[in-house]
């Protein structure tokens, strides 16, 4: 696991909902940034299978799920050598702080959740709203805190999201005294990737693109990409800072010096969509194959991949305990007895 070296690394925390094989959106909003960082903050990485449960408490497929996902993860570049990756239900002490921590959170900071009001405005969402999706946000908050992490990775749109983390630290600190550092949001620059649809590349929208898709799948996926929406016909001159298609061939094209050439056709009328796309789906399908590749090995060893989570468990554990002794501590909540 990470070896933060008498602490002069920054922590930062972030997770995801285990929701099996990871998609192209997932890796360039999230994932991406996360390999990146490993190398300068001591890093750790969520499993939120807790989180998976608000809005669906059948969890009969979060194992598989969760081993799909971190499978993916190590395939993309997270290194259990750099990071601590490790499975929120399996450190305890994320669901003891988020009860104390409901304690000192008004309701109206949780009804007034941008997600929460979203799902409140629909009569049909609301009848089955439960208490985990109002109280999301102080779990959230739990399972930051309790690594005393400085920084979350997060874009700007997500911010917001941030923001009651920081209120409810602010809170509790006030109340007991400083325990937490107040957790900054660690931004960073996502592309804009959509589904082949042009909405938010989304599994729940089936317009996304699986990283460890076979290279036939891609091809069928990418030639149903809609294209530039302003281009009715194949010889009118195109739109490529528009397109969907372009934005992919700058971010997965190996051939760079074909980039500008595809804008050029694009914009003169010369460069047909379906030959554009034809040419995404061959860039796109090499440039996944390191990750197919990596892939295939991790998931022949799923005891590897169940050791690394088994460390990593461990080593969030050893902080976790240490943080909440702490709180106890300060809340006058420790031992009125020694325990046995």
């Amino acid at each position: 696991m990470a070896d933060t070296k008498a602490g002069k690394k920054k922590r930062i925390l972030s997770g995801m909902r285990p929701t099996g094989r990871i998609h192209l959106g997932n890796y360039e909003g999230a994932l991406k940034n996360w390999v990146k960082l490993q190398d300068e903050f001591d890093s750790f990485h969520m499993v939120a299978d807790w989180h998976a449960l608000t809005n669906n408490p059948d969890a009969a497929h979060i194992h598989a799920d969760t081993l799909d996902m971190v499978i993916d993860w190590m395939a993309a570049g997270l290194d259990p050598k750099k990071c601590t990756m490790f499975i929120q239900s399996h450190v305890r002490e994320h669901a003891e702080l988020h009860l104390l921590l409901s304690m000192a959170t008004p309701l109206g900071w949780l009804e007034r959740c941008p997600t929460f009001k979203e799902l409140y405005r629909d009569d049909d969402e609301r009848k089955g709203l439960s208490y985990g999706m109002l109280g999301y946000p102080v779990l959230q908050a739990a399972d930051i805190l309790i690594y005393k992490a400085h920084f979350v990775p997060v874009g700007e749109d997500q911010v917001p999201h941030l923001e009651i983390t920081r209120e409810v630290c602010r809170r509790f600190n006030k109340l007991y005294g400083k325990v937490f550092p107040e957790p900054q949001a660690k931004l960073t620059e996502t592309p804009r990737i959509l589904g082949a649809d042009r909405r938010k590349m989304s599994k729940s929208l089936g317009n996304h693109i699986v990283m460890s898709d076979s290279p036939d799948a891609i091809r069928k996926k990418v030639l149903t990409m809609i294209t530039d929406p302003k281009r009715p016909r194949k010889n009118d001159p195109g739109h490529p800072d528009e397109c969907n298609v372009f934005t992919f061939h700058q971010l997965y094209n190996k051939n760079r010096d074909r980039i500008p050439e595809i804008e050029k056709g694009c914009r003169a009328g010369d460069w047909a969509c379906y030959d554009c796309k034809q040419e995404l789906a061959t860039a796109l399908v090499e440039w996944l194959e390191p990750f197919r590749e990596k892939r295939e090995a991790l998931a022949a060893d799923p005891d590897f991949v169940k050791d690394v989570l088994r460390q990593g468990n461990l080593a969030a554990r050893r902080a976790a305990q240490a943080v909440m002794t702490e709180v106890r501590e300060k809340t006058t909540l420790g031992s009125l007895i020694a325990d046995d």
